[in-house]
């Protein structure tokens, strides 16, 4: 094993990350997660493998790098998305088209929220989710707070006019405003729409600050039946808020750096994030010379 390679696996850090693998080109062909750096990336190169792609794979690692992150959970999103990025050649497992699921609202005049693992256009997507329970948890609360519709049907306006579509169960069981009969105003599910968006961003304190000030304020005109409504909304965004962090696929783009320094060097780590996915992530080392200044 190349000298600095083996410098590099031996100052690995014992926490959960992933790792990228380069061979003598500089391209990127391995990307994995770990609990443990160190242990994890160790072991390619100190026991003997049974798997021949492991081996030819092992025999072509040059150089690696790595990013440190704070769970197995974001570990498991950003392999997936740096795997969907790079196609590196030997994670065949992940190039299969499986992927992790998002939240999906289409782009109609009447728009659907539903769960999906595959990315179309004329929709805006969020994730992706680890876990599937994660995301049907915010469906949940989703179509507990807000009674946006859940069918299928082509509801533009001339079908709309047209009496093409008849009041369902979901009406009547108060799911649903009616929008395909006209009984809900393009502009008021539009709203619902928004503050859905907001949630699904993780700016949800946005709908929980102005939830607060209605039930206040309804409060003070003793309007306790709608204040109580609104209540209802304002715990269970609480509660959500609490166990859920995800990102976005429409964040702007960002350089993250951070510095670091000890006697003899300084480090500087560099994130690049696109479209709220960790697309590249690795650090400079800078040797210090006498007497310079920090600087």
């Amino acid at each position: 094993m190349d000298e600095l390679l083996k410098n590099k696996i031996d100052t690995l850090p014992e926490s959960p990350g992933v790792y990228q693998y380069f061979n003598s080109k500089g391209v990127i062909i391995y990307v994995g997660k770990a609990k443990n750096l160190k242990r994890r990336v160790a072991s390619y190169f100190n026991k003997t493998h049974d798997s021949i792609k492991t081996k030819k794979l092992v025999q072509q690692i040059v150089d690696l790098e790595y990013i440190v992150v704070n769970s197995e959970n974001e570990a498991l999103l950003l392999e997936n998305n740096l795997i969907k990025r790079y196609q590196p050649h030997y994670n065949i497992l992940l190039k299969d088209g499986k992927t992790y699921p998002w939240l999906c609202i289409t782009h109609e005049k009447f728009p659907r929220v539903f769960k999906t693992r595959t990315l179309k256009k004329n929709a805006d997507f969020f994730g992706p989710y680890s876990s599937v329970r994660a995301l049907d948890t915010l469906l949940d609360l989703i179509h507990e707070l807000y009674p946006i519709r859940s069918c299928n049907l082509m509801l533009n306006t001339e079908n709309i006019r047209a009496k093409k579509f008849k009041l369902c169960l979901e009406y009547h069981i108060k799911n649903c405003m009616g929008v395909c009969v006209g009984l809900q105003s393009e502009e008021d599910y539009r709203k619902n729409i928004d503050e859905i968006k907001e949630i699904a961003q993780g700016n949800s304190h946005k709908i929980v600050d102005y939830l607060l000030s209605q039930i206040q304020t309804l409060a003070t005109e003793e309007r306790f039946e709608e204040a109580q409504k609104l209540k209802l909304k304002y715990e269970a965004l609480l509660k959500y808020q609490a166990k859920t962090i995800i990102t976005t696929a429409t964040d702007d783009n960002l350089d993250v750096f951070a510095y670091d320094e000890d006697e003899n060097s300084a480090y500087i780590n560099i994130l690049r994030i696109a479209k709220g996915a960790v697309i590249q992530g690795f650090t400079i080392e800078y040797q210090k010379k006498l007497d310079e200044d920090k600087a």
